[in-house]
């Protein structure tokens, strides 16, 4: 218990970057995304699923993003081309983590879509856990229908968001995080 209580109190984020090889084998990746699995999920519904890019399917992904990215932007500079070219050559394994929240009798699409945000921030922890590190981002291909096409999701479906997995170029570095005082109130009556 106290491992998971200092991971979970010593996570940090590192930039897609600085992540470079190696990344987690077949069997971590199997584990990983088993771990990201295990969220809450009313209804049982597996409102999420993962789309891996790894390999050669990397640099593909982002020759099509940034094709894309630029007849949508036409006046980009080069660099920011260029820059999406490499968008999953960042790091060894990006994971699109996609919400299949659909209407439903009784779940409401919240409920859900929470629940693949969950799933994120397990594939993260879990990462973290097994010694790499991580970074989910969403960046303009999780709002613009075409990317998301381009990317395997349906029309139906949402980008949650990337998260890029791998090992540090780097030591993490702390960011400032809200002081308690500031996001925590305890609960008082309504006056009558």
């Amino acid at each position: 218990m106290t491992d998971t209580l200092t991971l979970l109190k010593t996570r940090r984020s590192i930039p897609s970057s600085n992540i470079v090889e190696p990344g987690p084998t077949d069997a971590q990746i199997e584990d990983l995304l088993t771990i990201a699995s295990r969220v809450p999920d009313h209804g049982k519904l597996a409102p999420w699923r993962f789309i891996l890019f790894r390999g050669e399917a990397r640099a593909a992904a982002g020759e099509a993003t940034a094709a894309l990215f630029a007849r949508k932007r036409p006046d980009a500079d080069p660099k920011a081309i260029d820059f999406e070219r490499t968008r999953f050559t960042r790091s060894p394994l990006v994971v699109a983590v996609v919400s299949r929240a659909a209407p439903h009798v009784k779940i409401p699409e919240w409920e859900q879509l929470m629940s693949a945000g969950a799933a994120a921030m397990n594939l993260v922890v879990a990462a973290n856990a097994m010694g790499f590190v991580a970074q989910w981002l969403t960046e303009w291909v999780t709002y613009d229908e075409e990317a998301r096409a381009l990317l395997g999701l349906k029309p139906e479906e949402r980008l949650v968001g990337l998260v890029y997995i791998g090992t540090p170029n780097t030591a993490p570095f702390e960011r400032p995080r809200p002081a308690l005082a500031d996001i925590v109130t305890d609960w008082t009556p309504p006056a009558a």
